[in-house]
C-alpha cells in the first residue's frame, strides 16, 4: 500500500501543490482586511438561494462544455458519446485550473480522446477548434462589453485602459497561434523540425528522424480533420451560439453573488461586463488558475458594488463557486473518463477509426 501511495502522490504532486498554492491566495484574502470576520457577518443575511443559482450557472457552464466538445467530436466520428464529451471536458476544466496560463487542459484532453479511441492528430484537431472557438467568442464578447460600458469602468476602475490593452493582446495572440497552426501546414512542420532539432540537441530525442516521421503522420490526420471542420458552417454557428450562453452562464456568477450578498442596486448587464474584464485580465497571469491575478482583478473591478467591507468575502464565495467548485468535479469525471470502454471509431468520412 505504502509504494502505491508514494507512486500516486509523486504523479499528483504538482496539482497538489497548486491546489495548497491556490486555497494559500484565498486564505490570505481571507485573513485581510477583516475576511473571516466579514464573512460570518455577511452570512447570517446572506439570501441563498441566489447562491444556489451561482451554483446552478457554474454546472450549466459545466454541461455547455461537453456538449460544444461533442459536436465537434460528432463531426468526425459518429459513434462518439456525450458521457465521453462531459466527462473530458471536466478533466480539461480540472488541468486547466491546474497548470500556468491553464495550458495543461488541452494535451491531457487529447491524451483521454486518443485512450478511447481516437487517432491523436484527429482528437487534437477538435481541441484545437474548440478552443479557437472559444477564445474568438471570449475576445468579442469582452470587445462587445468594452464599447458598451467603456464610459462607466473609465470611470470607477484604476488603470482600466491598460488592463483592456494587454488582456486583449494575450488572448488576441493566442488565437493568431492556434490558427496558423491548423491553417498552414508548412508552418506546422516549420515548427516541427525546429522543435525535433532543439530536443535532439538538448538529449532529449534520440531518434529525431522516427520521431519526426511518427508526428508528422498524426499531423497529417490533424489537418485532415480540420479540413472538415471547414466545410461544417453549421456546426461553427450551433457551436458559437453554444459558447456565447455558457459565456453568459459563467460572467452571470457574480451576478447571482451579488444579489446573494443582498444588493440589487447595479443592473446584470454591468455586473456580467465587469466579469468578462476579470476574465479577459486574468488570462495572461502565469500561475495556475490565474491565482491571486483572478481575486485582485475581482477586487479591483467589483469593489465598488460590494458595499460595507463585503468585497473580501464576496471574492472568497466567488472563487469557490467558480474555480474550487472544478476540483471535486473535474477530479470524480477525470476518475470515470479513466474507465468508460474504448469505442470502435469510424471517421465520418469513411477515414481512420481510433486505433
Amino acid at each position: 500500500m505504502k509504494p502505491a501511495f508514494l507512486t500516486s502522490l509523486k504523479k499528483n504532486l504538482f496539482g497538489i501543490i497548486t491546489a495548497v498554492l491556490s486555497a494559500g491566495v484565498l486564505l490570505g484574502f481571507l485573513l485581510s482586511s477583516d475576511g473571516i470576520a466579514s464573512l460570518g457577518r455577511v452570512s447570517k443575511q446572506m439570501r441563498y438561494e441566489w447562491l444556489f443559482l451561482a451554483v446552478a450557472a457554474a454546472v450549466a457552464a459545466w454541461i455547455l462544455e461537453g456538449i460544444v466538445l461533442n459536436i465537434f467530436c460528432k463531426v468526425v466520428y459518429r459513434k462518439w458519446k456525450l458521457r465521453y464529451s462531459f466527462c473530458i471536458g471536466m478533466e480539461g476544466i480540472l488541468y486547466s485550473a491546474l497548470t500556468p496560463f491553464s495550458t495543461g487542459g488541452q494535451p491531457m484532453q487529447i491524451y483521454s480522446m486518443h485512450r478511447l479511441g481516437m487517432d491523436t492528430g484527429a482528437a487534437g484537431s477538435i481541441i484545437a477548434m474548440k478552443t479557437v472557438v472559444y477564445q474568438i467568442i471570449l475576445v468579442l464578447y469582452s470587445l462587445v462589453m468594452v464599447v458598451w460600458m467603456l464610459p462607466f469602468f473609465q470611470t470607477n476602475v484604476s488603470d482600466f485602459s491598460f488592463l483592456t490593452i494587454a488582456g486583449l493582446l494575450c488572448n488576441s495572440t493566442f488565437i493568431i497561434l492556434i490558427l496558423l497552426f491548423c491553417i498552414s501546414k508548412r508552418a506546422t512542420d516549420q515548427i516541427l523540425r525546429k522543435g525535433i532539432s532543439l530536443s535532439h540537441k538538448l538529449h532529449l530525442c534520440k531518434r529525431p528522424k522516427e520521431r519526426y516521421e511518427k508526428i508528422k503522420e498524426e499531423l497529417s490526420i490533424f489537418h485532415e480533420s480540420t479540413t472538415l471542420f471547414g466545410k461544417s458552417w453549421r456546426m461553427y454557428l450551433g457551436t458559437c451560439i453554444l459558447t456565447i450562453v455558457q459565456i453568459a452562464c459563467t460572467c452571470s456568477i457574480p451576478y447571482f453573488v451579488y444579489r446573494g450578498f443582498g444588493f440589487s442596486q447595479q443592473p446584470v448587464s454591468v455586473i456580467m461586463a465587469a466579469q468578462a474584464y476579470v476574465s479577459m485580465v486574468s488570462a495572461f497571469v502565469p500561475l495556475p488558475g490565474a491565482s491571486g491575478g483572478a481575486e485582485g482583478s475581482f477586487v479591483l473591478f467589483f469593489q465598488s458594488f460590494f458595499l460595507d467591507g463585503t468585497i473580501i468575502p464576496a471574492t472568497v464565495v466567488w472563487r469557490t463557486i467558480s474555480y474550487y467548485l472544478n476540483f471535486p468535479v473535474g477530479c470524480i469525471c477525470t476518475y470515470l473518463a479513466g474507465r468508460l470502454p474504448k469505442l470502435p471509431l469510424a471517421s465520418k468520412e469513411g477515414g481512420r477509426g481510433g486505433e
